[in-house]
């Protein structure tokens, strides 16, 4: 069963498309289907997975507002073992398109169903604000991953995230829950960093991802070579940290949908 995921964060800078392009690497490398649909008009995802923003014919635009089939913009992200629908500075466009249109929340929810059968995850990279694509990736999804830094003003960006989602959730999405929250660009030597980790796991509990991704040069300098970390290091602690990451999130859906056992009655 396919498991989409919308990766969000109002905030940017919070290594959001980095966990995006990382974990679909990493979730390739583990033999998952992988889709990394891109929201972002920046497109960023779309060039750190090897694809020219430039240069493609088609993107999620044309699949938000003219309904062109997934399948037929979809584009291999090299040698990364998954696939991903492109973005462009034409999406700014479909921002403002979107609003004029039926059903528009549902626009990205509809294309998705067509292909939900060809993956095992589909993540989206949304954009670091809450407008009309944001809404489009959270109407989507099964689950939200929040990635956050761990300092003071990344709690107060996450409260009003929290409400967008529970929002979306009473009108547009009913299944819509939060999946994780994944600490980024953490630095164990600084205490905000300690007191904030704690007073997520305090207040979130098992939400709280136990993988912790650091700061690290790998993880920065893999997008201007158009590789996640994975492939241009493997030996990073960035790039171990999202086959972590990918781990817990398999051992999670397994879990998840291994039947119970708790209430069988003995014959």
């Amino acid at each position: 069963m396919t498991r989409i995921t919308a990766v969000a964060n109002q905030k940017g800078g919070v290594g959001k498309t980095t966990t995006c392009v990382n974990l679909a690497a990493s979730l390739a490398a583990m033999r998952q289907r992988v889709l990394l649909v891109d929201l972002d008009p920046q497109g960023n995802a779309t060039m750190g997975s090897g694809v020219d923003k430039y240069a493609v014919e088609q993107s999620i635009y044309d699949v938000l507002v003219h309904r062109a089939p997934v399948r037929r913009v979809a584009q291999p992200a090299g040698a990364s073992g998954y696939n991903v629908v492109p973005a462009n500075g034409d999406l700014t466009a479909a921002e403002v398109e979107l609003l004029q249109v039926e059903q528009k929340e549902g626009r990205l929810r509809a294309a998705l169903s067509e292909v939900t059968g060809d993956y095992d995850y589909i993540l989206i990279d949304c954009p670091p604000s809450l407008n009309m694509l944001t809404i489009n990736g959270l109407a989507a999804a099964d689950g939200v991953i929040i990635a956050m830094q761990c300092e003071y003003y990344a709690l107060e960006g996450l409260a009003a995230l929290l409400r967008t989602v529970e929002g979306v959730a009473e009108s547009l999405n009913a299944g819509l829950e939060l999946e994780g929250i994944l600490r980024t660009m953490y630095d164990p030597r600084n205490s905000l960093s300690t007191d904030v980790s704690k007073q997520l796991r305090e207040h979130f509990g098992e939400k709280v991802y136990r993988t912790v991704v650091p700061r690290n040069v790998r993880l920065a300098e893999a997008p201007s070579h158009g590789l996640p970390a994975m492939y241009h290091d493997k030996h990073s602690r960035g790039a171990k940290a999202y086959m972590a990451l990918a781990g817990e999130i398999i051992r999670k859906a397994e879990q998840q949908a291994a039947p119970s056992t708790g209430n069988a009655v003995a014959t």
